[in-house]
């Protein structure tokens, strides 16, 4: 586990989240299920949903930075299945990239950076959602999503009522939760991109839109989501857009929020991070 933070410089109080084989699994580290977690978790495991829950001893202070609650899911994948149950622990995994730069979705985001560190990878193909999961905790036993992922509030709420979205702490009790996060190494500025494009000029810009395409820009230094409108699709493309503009010769990443629903909320948290300075 030490590994981890030493391979991807992260710092150790940011908790890792465990990964189990299947929802029978959670009393091996939980101390104890909150209701509204089990129905949670009946309804969305496997899949994008981790969970923050009162750890058992047997979790390592590494592991949840030293907090008595530790981050628990499931994953929906059959490769990560197959090697959780494989496995006679729990596996303890965050997003396999240098600390705070764009999330991996495909095996080789990972090779290009970390491969010079690790000694083996996993191809299970592109990430299908394309972005993490979402994370969810109780706090006075009420429900708070402490970032917004896969599984969308639209979908919770019917399930536990009003659910509260807190999603940024300097002392973080659940990944994804700094403010600058998710971040390429080229300047990401959010607005309106004719507007931003007015202002800064084209030459040095390369532009990361929802769905419009901009003539004074080469099509080669322009990215659209989804031409569609399909904030699933849009999830599934932001961060393997920011990494091919991050390539590029250029200065600028121009980019623009989605409507602030379903997936679109995960997708404004993580540019937002992205442009944090």
């Amino acid at each position: 586990m030490a590994k981890i933070f030493e391979v991807k410089n992260r710092p150790h109080f940011d908790p890792l989240i465990v990964h189990l084989p299947s929802p029978q699994h959670l009393t091996t580290v939980v101390k104890q299920i909150h209701p509204s977690a089990e129905k949670l978790g009946n309804l969305f495991w496997p899949g994008p949903l981790t969970l923050i829950l009162p750890r058992k001893d047997i979790v390592p202070d590494l592991v949840t930075s030293g907090l008595p609650t530790v981050a628990v899911r499931v994953p929906d994948h059959p490769l990560t299945l197959q090697l959780l149950n494989s496995l006679d622990f729990p596996l303890a995994c965050p997003s396999a990239n240098p600390f705070g730069y764009v999330s991996p979705t495909t095996a080789q985001h990972v090779q290009d950076q970390l491969g010079q560190k690790i000694r083996y990878i996993l191809d299970g193909g592109p990430c299908r959602i394309g972005i993490e999961s979402t994370i969810l905790g109780f706090e006075d036993g009420n429900p708070v999503i402490y970032r917004p992922g896969g599984i969308t509030v639209e979908q919770i709420e019917p399930i536990l009522g009003k659910v509260l979205v807190k999603t940024s702490s300097s002392n973080p009790i659940a990944p994804g939760m700094l403010k600058h996060h998710y971040a390429p190494d080229k300047t990401v500025i959010i607005g309106n991109i004719s507007e931003l494009l007015k202002q800064y000029g084209a030459e040095e810009a390369g532009i990361l839109s929802f769905k419009d395409h901009f003539e004074q820009v080469s099509d080669s230094h322009q990215i659209q989501l989804s031409p569609s409108g399909d904030l699933n699709q849009a999830a599934q493309n932001l961060f393997a857009g920011l990494r091919k503009l991050d390539g590029m010769n250029i200065r600028y990443i121009f980019a623009e929020l989605v409507p602030d629903r379903g997936l679109g909320l995960a997708i404004n948290n993580r540019l937002v991070r992205a442009s944090s300075k």
